[in-house]
């Protein structure tokens, strides 16, 4: 018997309701909640953000339209996952990355101005990251239009 579920669109599924702007901007707004539980060293103040990070990119509807620059970048991310180009995307990840972990360093050695300072860089770099992934958006759908 063959399933209807797929890899391919269970991904489409969750990116769809999660370029919807509520999703984009409460995901990214609440980032600095991952640095609690490190911080706390409580398993319930990371299961509860854990949830918290796993619902909320299915907890709100998909857009009515694409017009949204958050629904471009998840949109676009989404696209260029499938893709893996090697571009500047890749290493503005990498550096966003790099940010998240000196913040949960700085969590777990308990030195509010490291953690602060890193978790304020990843969230700029993800804007960053995130303006890259909606202008990849943009060119795939004109050169989709173009074929």
């Amino acid at each position: 018997m063959k399933s209807g579920w797929t890899f391919a669109g269970v991904r489409r599924a969750v990116f769809a309701r999660h370029s919807n702007p509520w999703s984009a901007w409460s995901r990214w707004a609440t980032a600095p909640l991952l640095l609690v539980p490190v911080w706390t060293r409580s398993w319930p103040h990371a299961a509860a953000i854990g949830v918290w990070f796993a619902v909320n990119p299915v907890l709100f509807p998909e857009p009515a339209d694409q017009r949204a620059w958050a629904t471009k970048a998840i949109l676009g991310e989404e696209l260029w996952l499938a893709d893996h180009p090697m571009d500047a995307a890749l290493a503005v990840d990498a550096a966003a990355s790099g940010a998240g972990m000196i913040a949960l360093l700085g969590a777990r050695r308990r030195r509010p101005v490291p953690a602060a300072v890193s978790i304020g860089a990843l969230m700029l770099l993800l804007l960053w990251y995130w303006e890259l992934m909606a202008r990849y958006y943009e060119t795939r759908r004109a050169t989709e239009a173009r074929t």
